[in-house]
């Protein structure tokens, strides 16, 4: 598949195109998903307090303010984990979540299939916005890095678009690490780990180097 990365000082993005070996409601998930979501997992990543101001600033760039209830996705992750609410959702989430919780890295996935190409990842207009989650709740994204696909954005480091959310009959996923230059090597990392850990899952995870307009 084909996607435009439009130009951002800032945006050190991996993108990741996974598809796994059954629909997403027949795969086990990470055996050892409880202890990830614990304080006894030993990831092979550390995460300096410096990461979430800078992630913070990477959001910002565009005028978005990444605060409150538009924090970074993997801020709610560290809370939830904090409180004991976090569990599985499917495989290709629980990885997601496990490598942006550890990374401090806030990560998409979304099912290529719900989309429609072209797909495009740059900065949202004002006004902009969309439904995240079943009950229809809203976020406006105007001045946030985001996905697009032909349809509008579906996407983005603070919540994905119920649009094109994984479900269980999910096959083919598309992956976005939102990670910053001002964090050298990090999204490397980040994308090796999320890698291996959908790889043991069975999936087959190839990146794709997107173009530039």
């Amino acid at each position: 598949m084909d996607i435009t990365l439009d130009s951002h000082p800032l945006l050190d993005a991996i993108i990741l195109h996974t598809r796994w070996p059954k629909p997403l409601g027949n795969v086990a998930t990470l055996a050892d998903l409880s202890t990830w979501f614990s304080a006894n997992a030993e990831p092979p990543i550390d995460r300096p307090e410096m990461v979430k101001p800078t992630v913070r600033d990477l959001l910002r760039h565009g005028g978005f303010k990444p605060s409150g209830r538009s924090k970074p996705a993997c801020e709610y992750l560290i809370s939830a984990v904090d409180k004991g609410k976090m569990g599985t959702i499917n495989a290709a989430v629980d990885c997601c979540n496990v490598a942006s919780l550890y990374s401090g890295l806030p990560i998409s996935v979304v099912d290529i299939e719900l989309g429609q190409g072209p797909w495009r990842v740059g900065l949202a207009e004002a006004d902009t916005e969309y439904v995240f989650n079943p009950s229809g709740q809203v976020i406006s994204i105007g001045g946030l890095i985001s996905l697009f696909d032909s349809a509008g954005p579906c996407g983005g480091p603070v919540k994905d678009s119920q649009r094109t959310k994984t479900h269980p009959g999910t096959t083919q996923t598309l992956s976005i690490i939102w990670g910053t230059h001002d964090l050298p090597g990090r999204s490397e990392t980040t994308a090796q780990w999320y890698t291996e850990l959908m790889s043991s899952l069975g999936a087959d995870v190839q990146r794709i180097k997107p173009a530039m307009p």
